[in-house]
């Protein structure tokens, strides 16, 4: 057994082609994933873990993280061991050091500049990827801690929340209500078919909210939308770059996101960051309803068969 052991060993560390003291995060995970099929069950669900989760496994202490991995933390010990480290702090070194450079601020961009002087092509992706940033940046800056708030509030409170959007930025309208109604029960995405989002907002009312989402070209289907939330007195939520997207309308809260991009096309990475810091919001305060109705809808898409099962012993959830 010490044999069969150590030339497992052996194999795990021959993939690294360096020393185990000289690993970096990328390279043991690209060794983990190809050592897969090698490993004991249970050292499959550890490792498996590592590759999906590296910041976690380099910030938790390993009892968290084996219970994260619904192992026991000695397979995470002899996970260390199997690949050539004599310990797991050590293993776990090169993903805390990870964590340092990437929050680092002196480097935090190295990687852009590096790229734009790759090729001509590394220079077109480094642009892009730049503007991406100062995009994100600028939509997150502009969404204060009071926006935010009072943007939960209205949807929490309301007596239905509906979102609307039309054409490209429908996706993310989409996105909002497919995850946001998890928290939040009276949410409610309009159009839900080919149609107008007006067809379906016949009763809105001032104790409802509409959450509408439009850029440039702006969709006339929302602006419809949104005078007829106004004269019905329900409240508005406009996730857009402009409050003034057309004349006669208003809105209760306005959350502006950044736009520009290298293509014609605007950009949405701004827009999704908010979205996604509301949906962080509402998860958290619907408290522990919210997560009990994340976890029936995902019984009920495990129960259906809506995920792809593999062979290996099921994770516990986090």
């Amino acid at each position: 057994m010490q044999i069969f052991f150590h030339k497992r060993c052996q194999n795990i560390c021959f993939l690294w082609g360096a020393p185990m003291h000289g690993a970096n995060k990328s390279g043991i995970c690209r060794s983990l994933i190809a050592a897969m099929d090698s490993l004991p069950p249970r050292l499959q669900m550890a490792a498996k873990y590592i590759v999906d989760n590296t910041n976690e496994f380099g910030l938790d202490p390993i009892r968290i993280t084996a219970a994260k991995a619904g192992v026991s933390a000695n397979t995470f010990v002899r996970l260390a061991s199997h690949t050539g480290f004599s310990s797991f702090d050590e293993f776990r070194e090169p993903f805390r050091v990870s964590l340092v450079e990437k929050y680092d601020s002196a480097s935090g961009e190295d990687w852009i500049d590096r790229m734009s002087g790759a090729s001509d092509f590394g220079r077109a992706q480094a642009g892009t990827a730049r503007n991406e940033i100062d995009i994100v940046k600028r939509s997150l800056r502009l969404l204060t801690a009071d926006k935010a708030e009072a943007a939960v509030n209205m949807l929490m409170e309301a007596q239905s929340a509906y979102v609307t959007a039309t054409r490209a930025s429908y996706a993310l309208a989409y996105y909002f209500h497919y995850v946001g109604r998890m928290a939040l029960p009276n949410l409610h995405l309009i159009p839900r078919h080919m149609g107008s989002p007006v067809d379906e907002m016949i009763s809105v009312n001032p104790q409802d909210v509409l959450l509408a989402i439009t850029f440039p070209p702006y969709s006339a289907d929302t602006i419809s939308a949104l005078r007829l939330a106004k004269r019905n007195g329900t409240r508005v939520i406009l996730i857009s770059d402009s409050e003034l997207i057309a004349p006669g309308i208003e809105v209760d809260l306005f959350l502006k996101v950044s736009l520009q991009s290298q293509h014609h096309f605007s950009c949405f990475a701004g827009a999704m960051a908010v979205l996604e810091c509301l949906l962080f919001h509402l998860v958290s305060q619907g408290g522990e309803q919210a997560q009990t109705r994340i976890g029936k809808y995902e019984a009920l898409r495990e129960d259906f068969g809506a995920y792809w099962q593999s062979k290996l012993p099921k994770l516990r959830r986090k």
